[in-house]
């Protein structure tokens, strides 16, 4: 058990930290990013900075572009297939009744 009058969570020399430890920031630019629903993000980049031609918008996850006029289309998502729809696109009917009926055939010890 601690005691005395220690102050929990410092240590000797710690102050407040201000610009003239840390030194002086970077010169910051805020551009505005559109998505396709109408959500603005402002992301803020260091001046010299190459700002990228998208941003992932951080409300729906959409890409967001810096023409409010025409935004990035969303992506496109596949809808997600079973096993047996990749199977049914492989082959046809006729091939999934033959497989049925020699399974069945070597099951009842036909072959």
């Amino acid at each position: 058990m601690a005691s005395g009058n220690a102050i929990r969570g410092s240590r000797v020399g710690a102050g407040p930290m201000g610009e003239a430890e840390r030194g002086e920031s970077a010169p910051r630019l805020r551009i505005s990013f559109w998505c396709s629903n109408g959500h603005e993000t402002q992301p803020s980049f260091a001046h010299d900075a190459q700002v990228p031609e998208t941003w992932d918008c951080p409300r729906c996850g959409f890409p967001a572009g810096q023409d409010q006029d025409s935004p990035p289309a969303p992506p496109r998502t596949e809808p997600y297939k079973t096993h047996l729809a990749y199977v049914r696109e492989r082959r046809s009917d006729a091939d999934g009744e033959a497989i049925l009926a020699e399974a069945l055939a070597k099951l009842r010890g036909e072959i």
